[in-house]
């Protein structure tokens, strides 16, 4: 039974009568949100028992909410809170000292088609073969599984996790070189550990801004490097005094520039040249490429132990899965040892367990091949649809991940932009959302840095289906063309 979430507070000395009290208390929690569609109310004679009034008042509160359409009394169920469109009050009230701005009649946008780059689509998702992995893992589980495990996560996993990026990221390192982690946020608080206070960090600009973020948290100076269309340039690198640089090889985000190998060798040495430099790989979503075989990592290339390699299965199998992984150099890892080893594990046995299998029994595998092709489907589609936009806009970011990029070319705003899709229902990404600070003059007018310049928009169709891209993509080429 349904009770209210907060009590009434029936006042006897009041000028209204006590089934007025009810009535007002029960009518506002619906005006206000608090009390939902459908929301089943405490039976007449429960509530007035907890209130110790007689059944008759409170008969009379729940007829005059009835009468009015707050609520339906359903034969033999009790009362629900009617569906009412368009409730609104005018002014605001004060409760307990706090004004309380009340809804106002107007009309929310309705965001039909939301083109984020950060959704997945998980419609594909293999829910029965997790949910028997998970059930005989149950059943046969020994004291052990629900044991503290090892800090670095469990050998078994890590194991499976080294064989797996070997195979298809040319990651070459031991098992005892990788952290499993609960999201690239928690290995970034490790490397503050490990990495110690006041590094400078580079990073691309623009950038994924969560990182950017987590580095000024940890009250790390961060220098903005820009993008060309190899990725970071190094030059402008040069001229930080940086000693890490958070670089995206595989598939920079967001503007889906893939490094070469030149660009990747200048990196390399870049790191070479000082004594505790470092590259931190963010290798997010290199699985999803539909031309060629996914790029080698960068750390693939490194033989000197100066790249710091991070991945995910969030982008690969899904966000709540919420297990990463960290390789690091072994002058690193025993630092880590010595500042961290003490941390316990931030992922659960159990969920380490099901993901092993999932992996080993080539469970993964056959997912990944399965939603690269609905993923390609949809990337070959979008490219299609936004054809008649070309003359307006230059294409970027194609062949490879979730989104593309599409550069105005009539000199239109972003916020223009954005603003024509949302009033029609459609959302749409800013890559000005992605730029942090600013950068030099001298990296301004290089004709290269096409990526620091205005209007140019993101378009991701991880999430969305095939009728939802061309519908979509059908009110944008009105709305922009």
């Amino acid at each position: 039974m349904k009770e209210l979430p907060i009590h009434i507070q029936l006042d006897p000395k009041c000028s209204k009568t006590l089934y007025e009290q009810i009535y007002e208390y029960i009518r506002e929690e619906i005006r206000a949100g608090r009390l939902l569609v459908n929301e089943k109310l405490p039976s007449a004679r429960f509530l007035a028992q907890d209130l110790q009034v007689s059944r008759t008042t409170v008969d009379m509160a729940y007829g005059q909410l009835v009468a009015e359409g707050y609520l339906t009394a359903r034969p033999k169920r009790g009362y629900f809170v009617s569906a009412m469109e368009n409730l609104y009050t005018m002014g605001t009230e004060f409760r307990a000292g706090k004004p309380e701005e009340k809804r106002v009649d107007v009309q929310t946008d309705i965001c039909r088609y939301d083109f984020s780059p950060n959704v997945i689509d998980m419609r594909f998702f293999p829910y029965a073969t997790w949910k028997k992995i998970t059930r005989n893992i149950l059943v046969d589980a020994k004291s052990h599984m629900f044991a503290l495990g090892e800090p670095q996560g469990d050998v078994e996993l890590r194991t499976t996790i080294c064989r797996y990026l070997h195979g298809s990221r040319g990651v070459n390192c031991e098992p005892e070189q990788i952290i499993i982690g609960a999201g690239n946020d928690f290995l970034l608080l490790l490397l503050e550990k490990i990495l110690g206070r006041h590094i400078r960090v580079a990073m691309e600009n623009p950038t994924y801004v969560r990182a950017y973020k987590t580095f000024c948290s940890f009250a790390y100076p961060v220098s903005l490097v820009p993008v060309d269309e190899k990725g970071i340039r190094v030059d402008s690198l040069r001229r930080t005094d940086a000693q890490i640089a958070y670089v995206m090889p595989a598939h920079q985000y967001p503007t889906g520039v893939s490094m070469p190998i030149g660009r990747r060798m200048e990196l390399l040495k870049w790191a070479m040249e000082a004594e505790g430099r470092y590259l931190i790989e963010d290798d997010y979503d290199s699985e999803f490429r539909y031309k060629g075989k996914p790029l080698p990592s960068l750390q693939a290339s490194d033989t000197a132990g100066r790249v710091i390699y991070i991945g995910t299965f969030s982008k690969s199998i899904a966000p709540a899965i919420r297990i990463s992984y960290m390789v690091l150099p072994y002058p690193l890892l025993e630092k880590y040892r010595q500042e961290c080893g003490f941390f316990s594990s931030s992922v659960s046995r159990i969920d380490q367990t099901i993901l092993d299998e999932f992996i080993r029994d080539g469970y993964f595998e056959r997912y990944l091949n399965k939603m690269r092709k609905q993923y390609r489907m949809k990337h070959d589609l979008l490219l299609n649809e936004i054809r008649p936009l070309e003359k307006s806009f230059h294409v970027t970011g194609g062949n490879a991940g979730l989104h593309i990029l599409l550069t105005d070319t009539r000199g239109r705003s972003e916020k223009a932009l954005e603003e024509a899709a949302r009033t029609q229902g459609v959302k749409t990404y800013r890559l000005g959302e992605f730029r942090m600070g600013d950068c030099p003059a001298s990296d301004k007018t290089t004709e290269q840095n096409r990526f620091l310049m205005p209007s140019t928009m993101i378009l991701g169709y991880g999430g969305l289906s095939m009728e939802e891209i061309q519908e979509g993509v059908g009110i944008l080429k009105k709305v922009w063309a």
